[in-house]
């Protein structure tokens, strides 16, 4: 009967100490003073005269320090009249809710298994969601430029832009994974490969 008790004793601590270690560490500090001055902000259009017409301004912990610790980062994105596009992209570390200031996205996102397309039209003043590590872009439907804000659950959120990644990775990913992975012809990878792909950000 001891044997036993000390069984379920032993079971009981086991189980609270995982459970003790199950979350995310709280900061060390309360905050990073910044030491830099920067130069640029989130009141500066970017340049959106590129292939994709989109621009985006990332304030994140690289460039104001004193984020260090906090967890988030802000983005302005800009877009051209008339098709802007900030790509298809993803954040490997964070979720992104994004404002419009000005104009109308046409924005979405793809679920995981099954991959269904998730879509909404918005206007200055909406909010959408796009959670961590799904793939999303935006698109300028409008006849005027277009601003949005976009709020990151890090301080270095990441990004990987699909098409560059695939297309435009250093070295290349091989013809023949493309090839079979995108069901078409080499000639159409080969393309696509020797393709300058646009960083917007």
């Amino acid at each position: 009967m001891q044997r036993a008790r000390s069984l379920v004793a032993f079971v009981l601590l086991a189980l609270s100490s995982s459970f003790a270690s199950a979350f995310d560490p709280s900061p060390l500090q309360d905050f990073c003073v910044a030491i830099k001055d920067p130069k640029d902000g989130l009141n500066i259009p970017g340049n959106t005269s590129n292939k994709v017409g989109s621009n985006v301004t990332l304030v994140n912990v690289d460039k104001i320090p004193g984020l260090n610790t906090l967890g988030i980062s802000l983005a302005r994105i800009d877009f051209a009249p008339y098709g802007g596009l900030n790509p298809p992209h993803t954040h490997p570390r964070a979720t992104e809710i994004l404002v419009v200031l000005e104009g109308t996205l046409y924005v979405g996102f793809v679920t995981s298994n099954p991959n269904r397309l998730i879509t909404k039209f918005l206007n200055a003043g909406d909010v959408f969601v796009f959670p961590v590590g799904l793939i999303h872009f935006q698109f300028n439907i409008g006849q005027t430029n277009a601003v949005a804000i976009s709020g990151l659950s890090s301080q270095n959120p990441g990004v990987i832009t699909i098409a560059n990644a695939v297309f435009g990775s250093n070295p290349p990913i091989n013809l023949d994974v493309l090839t079979k992975a995108f069901q078409v012809d080499k000639n159409v990878v080969n393309y696509l490969q020797k393709q300058f792909w646009v960083n917007n950000h």
